[in-house]
């Protein structure tokens, strides 16, 4: 067998099958490109779901890392640190907001905006106890933790893990009018994802997150928006929800927060809303960790910049109008996205977007698929034009075969 063969093999004789990974063993990566274990060369299109914005092997990043390193990279939360504040204060302002709530993935943080939401609507609000109602979007992809895919409509990612968890209310992505009739005196928040990712990156229709938040204004409801994969540049924007001019109540980030080097995530929101926690109400061993908040600290320097959402735009907009090129000449049924992130609808008469994915790979080039015949275009940030349009030619090519 081949190196790549043996490494599969291997992995697959010792590990769960929690994921099916294209057949490539990647063994280094700078930027946009990635090398395997038999010396070949892939054009990451894909970027860990939006954890690489930044690209592999950032310089800025590695060199906040390996700084920390020599100092100081866990206390534990029992102690503090001092890199601590500095990180709160950065994301907070770059948010908007006053504080941050640090975790570790993104689960975590989504589960965290939760108990917040819970809490808040209990001590602020004032629903009884233990009648506390969320309502999110169907279709939706928050994580997969118990509590959270109790709430989740993908058959794959509920099914055979019950009993779920009540208190989740599920309603059309995209529609006012039940977003309206779901709300009750119970309500305490809406969570949705600006931007549907694992959904194959469904935009919804203008004016709707406006909608959302008037509605939610109006009926004293927490919006929260999901930002953890639309989020920090990748729409063109440092959110998605600034597309449409608004703010929700709180933000959940994580991915590209720890720039693709360590796990970091958060809640951002006002003090009244993070206030309801006390003491040992909730937490994490490694949230907020030293080494983290150096990480996290160099990807908010660098989104002050503006010069990653401006590159999003920018190249988003020539990847779109490539993508739209495609459209209606039998190949391509509808692409949709915003900046570097696109969902593309291959034909099924072409394959599913597991086949399509393959066929990319014998060219160079990675992306994944998801829900049919659907494949994912969200390459870092950094990628130059001349790969963008390599990757696309290579696209092209396979679509034409």
């Amino acid at each position: 067998m081949s190196t790549t063969e043996t490494a599969i093999a291997s992995a697959e004789a010792h590990s769960a099958h929690n994921y099916h990974p294209l057949p490539v063993v990647v063994a280094t990566a700078e930027g946009a490109w990635m090398t395997d274990v038999e010396g070949r060369r892939y054009l990451d299109m894909l970027a860990g779901y939006s954890a690489l914005n930044f690209g592999h092997g950032n310089r800025r990043l590695l060199d906040a890392a390996r700084a920390q390193l020599d100092r100081v990279t866990l206390t534990s939360r029992a102690f503090h640190h001092d890199r601590f504040a500095d990180f709160c204060t950065q994301l907070s302002e770059l948010c908007g907001m006053e504080s941050v709530l640090p975790m570790n993935t993104g689960a975590e943080a989504v589960e965290t905006a939760v108990k917040t939401a819970r809490k808040w609507g209990y001590r602020v609000k004032g629903v009884p106890d233990g009648m506390a109602k969320i309502i999110v979007a169907a279709n939706n992809f928050h994580g997969r933790t118990t509590t959270i895919i109790s709430f989740s409509t993908d058959p794959e990612a509920r099914e055979d893990f019950g009993p779920y968890t009540p208190g989740f209310e599920i309603v059309p992505y995209g529609d006012l009018t039940a977003l309206r009739e779901a709300m009750t005196e119970n309500t305490v928040a809406v969570l949705m994802e600006p931007i549907q990712g694992e959904a194959g990156v469904l935009v919804p229709p203008p004016g709707y997150l406006p909608g959302v938040r008037e509605l939610t204004r109006e009926r004293d409801v927490l919006f929260i928006a999901d930002e953890i994969q639309s989020g920090l540049g990748r729409t063109g924007k440092t959110f998605a929800c600034e597309h449409e001019g608004v703010v929700p109540d709180m933000y959940v980030l994580g991915k590209a927060l720890g720039g693709g080097v360590v796990p970091v995530s958060a809640v951002v929101s006002s003090r009244e809303v993070l206030g309801v926690f006390r003491p040992g109400e909730h937490g994490s061993t490694f949230g907020g960790n030293p080494l983290a908040c150096a990480v996290a600290l160099e990807v908010v320097a660098m989104l002050r910049t503006g010069e990653y959402q401006e590159r999003a735009a920018e190249l988003g907009e020539h990847l779109h109008r490539e993508l739209g090129l495609l459209v209606g000449g039998g190949a391509v049924d509808e692409v949709r996205g915003r900046g570097l992130w696109a969902g593309v609808d291959i034909a099924p008469s072409l394959g599913t977007g597991r086949e399509i994915s393959e066929k990319l790979m014998e060219r160079g080039v990675l992306v994944k698929d998801t829900h049919g015949s659907t494949i994912r275009i969200a390459p870092p940030l950094v990628i130059s034009k001349e790969d963008l349009d390599w990757g696309l030619e290579q696209l092209r090519g396979v679509l034409r075969h």
